[in-house]
């Protein structure tokens, strides 16, 4: 099975530090929902791991949070794309539990669904935390410098993050992983 874990907000969707509380505040990035598509084409499922600690702090609940996810779900078929399943981990950092990424819980916890060995599984976040829970859980991490990286693109093109883990790659955005990774795929294996 080929599969691919995006986190959800700066990664797919804009990033808002007051949370993405309703379907409203869900606005797709430019060619996210297309890199989607491009990539279930391709023959990859790709799922969803994602903090939100809105619900842990109360500012959502879990039917806005679905409410919001049937609208990325209607936003993907539109471009003939989907997201095979959404993984999220509902605590407030002071929960401390294994499924908030940095820790790698979550990521384990879609690898057992799916059956699927994690070892050099592509997980695409925006943030130092993100690509920390890949490594941890033995991912291939991507940095997408969209979201809370966005300030690596234009002031530091050379500059990142402090704490990425080493062979973290950087994108400018999804549609530039999903260059990366259909253009990768598409090479000669050698024998």
């Amino acid at each position: 099975m080929k599969l691919i874990i995006l986190d959800r907000d700066g990664t797919i969707n804009r990033d808002s530090d007051d949370f993405v509380k309703t379907p409203d505040e869900f606005i797709p990035l430019p060619g996210a929902l297309e890199a989607i598509a491009r990539l279930n084409h391709a023959g990859w499922h790709v799922v969803i791991a994602s903090n939100q600690s809105g619900l842990g702090r109360g500012l959502f609940d879990v039917t806005a949070l679905n409410a919001i996810h049937a609208k990325m779900h209607r936003l993907l078929a539109a471009v003939g794309g989907r997201i095979d399943a959404v993984f999220y981990c509902p605590h407030s950092p002071e929960e401390q539990c294994n499924c908030r990424k940095p820790l790698p819980g979550l990521l384990e916890q879609i690898g057992a669904r799916f059956g699927v060995p994690l070892k050099g599984v592509p997980v695409v976040g925006d943030s130092v935390r993100d690509v920390q829970a890949a490594a941890a859980a033995g991912c291939e991490p991507h940095l997408v410098l969209t979201g809370k990286s966005a300030r690596y693109r234009a002031d530091d093109p050379g500059g990142q993050p402090e704490g990425l883990p080493a062979g973290t790659m950087r994108h400018a955005d999804l549609p530039a992983f999903a260059d990366f990774i259909l253009e990768r795929s598409n090479q000669p294996v050698a024998v």
